[in-house]
């Protein structure tokens, strides 16, 4: 996955490490105005063509394993089993998108439409869909603010836990991106794992939980009933099919989604070049610019090119995705040294920054103490 050493334009030749700007001399409305008006625009019609286009593929992916694989010798169902579980979790990945998009309201000029759609798509793949919107809105508001942000929070260097030092080794490199990819957004949903620091226990699941206000607590027990009703769908599942076809039909697809979603966002927000602020340093549009655009080659299309609009999503979350890349190349002139994208191939994308993003501290030479930037160990 990735694209190696291509090179689009010229502010790619640079070397992809160098620190971003932290002072933009644009507004967001500067920004605005370099995009066509039809960026703007979100169609009904056209953002439903994209589910129905992904849910006809992933029932194609179901068919061919469900009628074939089953025939197939056992050293050969071994290999085509993982095939499925790649092209099924890509495509599904593909849908859980479009879910996201809904949560911005990007979908359709009409709330409900999107939070309709979002509310299918997310409870299929086991996402409570309000409680992450709302969640995810928070973060999109305070995106790297040490002190607000509500995700992907790195640690300073003095809090650095002791396992962190011992894990600071290949094989230790190894096991901590495994943990990350499968388990870190179940943790994050459950536990608020690498999110901001509440006053007590918070988790996606608690109409209660201090991650929501008042007015979004009946929409968060709507979640989870919605991820009650699917999980029961799983068990009538289990009990006609058995536990084993349910796990190689869906169990793994959708826990591949949650690998593929984690390996992304966790990309989009570490690098590097990327600065984190405390509450004397930072604003919106900073935070906003502190993110990275990425590719994943062949997977940009499948997942509606999210892995490299992402730095345009952070800025406009409601331009529709079939509208990103252009939008994108739209203001690209105007962030100039501001945008980046890494075209590091993911893998080895992957394990620079798990070497690389141990901690964040400001520069000792700096003026600018509320500035942070990543370190390794």
């Amino acid at each position: 996955m990735g694209a190696g050493g291509r090179m689009s334009d010229p502010s790619e030749g640079k070397n992809i490490l160098e620190r971003v700007p932290v002072d933009p001399p644009f507004s967001l409305s500067d920004l605005k105005k370099a995009i066509p008006a039809h960026c703007f625009e979100r169609s009904v019609i056209r953002s439903s063509y994209y589910v129905v286009h992904d849910l006809i593929v992933a029932y194609v992916f179901y068919f061919l394993a469900n009628t074939y694989i089953p025939l197939l010798p056992t050293p050969l169902a071994y290999l085509a089993w993982p095939v499925y579980w790649f092209c099924q979790a890509s495509i599904l990945t593909g849908l859980w998108v479009i879910g996201h998009e809904c949560g911005h309201h990007a979908f359709s000029d009409h709330q409900w439409i999107d939070d309709t759609v979002g509310f299918i798509l997310h409870s299929a793949l086991l996402t409570p869909y309000f409680s992450w919107k709302y969640s995810h809105r928070n973060h999109h508001a305070n995106t790297n603010s040490l002190d607000n942000d509500e995700v992907y929070i790195p640690k300073r260097k003095s809090k650095v836990r002791i396992y962190s030092k011992i894990l600071n080794n290949p094989p230790g490199r190894v096991l901590t991106l495994v943990f990350r990819l499968t388990l870190g957004f179940p943790l994050y949903l459950f536990t608020n794992i690498s999110g901001k620091k509440y006053e007590r226990f918070a988790n996606h699941f608690d109409p209660m939980s201090p991650i929501f206000t008042e007015r979004e607590r009946v929409q968060v027990l709507l979640s989870d009933l919605g991820l009650l009703a699917v999980l029961y769908a799983v068990k009538l599942l289990v009990a006609a099919k058995g536990a084993a076809w349910v796990a190689c039909m869906y169990g793994v697809p959708v826990l591949g989604v949650s690998v593929f979603f984690v390996l992304i966002t966790y990309l989009h927000h570490t690098h590097l070049s990327l600065p984190h602020y405390d509450s004397t340093e930072w604003n919106w549009i900073k935070g906003a610019l502190s993110t990275i655009d990425r590719d994943f080659g062949f997977l940009n299309r499948v997942f509606h090119d999210v892995t490299h609009t992402h730095v345009l999503h952070h800025l406009i979350s409601y331009i529709p995705h079939y509208h990103a890349k252009e939008a994108r190349d739209a203001i690209k002139p105007v962030l100039g040294e501001y945008y980046k994208i890494d075209r590091t191939p993911i893998f080895k994308a992957m394990w620079r920054e798990a070497k690389e993003c141990i901690y964040i501290e400001p520069d000792e030479d700096s003026e600018s103490k509320g500035v942070y930037w990543y370190h390794k160990m």
